[in-house]
């Protein structure tokens, strides 16, 4: 199912600025994810582990964050993301597999965090 972004989706500060401020680029913008997830032969779950991928490659923190969130709502495993870092050493290098690999656990590690405590509740 297409997720479309509005002005009140939850957005990172800096897109929700830029969404409040400009309501019709932000639409645009939006409206070009959905156009370019539908223009090949891609499943949503591929989708997400290539933009995982190339959050990675193009070193977009923001982006590693926002995608590395939507794939674990969108039930995409632990290990699958993880192994995204791995496959990037023999093409991007060690330390950027490493720079991946950390900010994929800054999202992981609050998932983690979260079922740890709802457990003790």
């Amino acid at each position: 199912m297409a997720r479309k972004k509005t002005v009140s989706s939850k957005l990172p500060a800096g897109a929700g600025v830029l969404a409040r401020r400009h309501p019709k680029v932000w639409a645009s913008y939006a409206e070009l994810g959905e156009q370019c997830g539908e223009a090949g032969p891609l499943d949503a779950r591929t989708r997400r582990l290539v933009k995982i991928a190339l959050a990675a490659g193009a070193a977009l923190e923001g982006a590693m964050h926002s995608h590395v969130r939507r794939g674990i709502a969108e039930g995409l495993g632990v290990d699958e993301i993880r192994h995204i870092a791995v496959l990037s050493i023999p093409t991007l290098g060690l330390p950027a597999a490493v720079r991946a690999t950390t900010w994929m656990d800054d999202i992981l590690q609050q998932k983690s965090t979260r079922r740890k405590s709802s457990r003790k509740s």
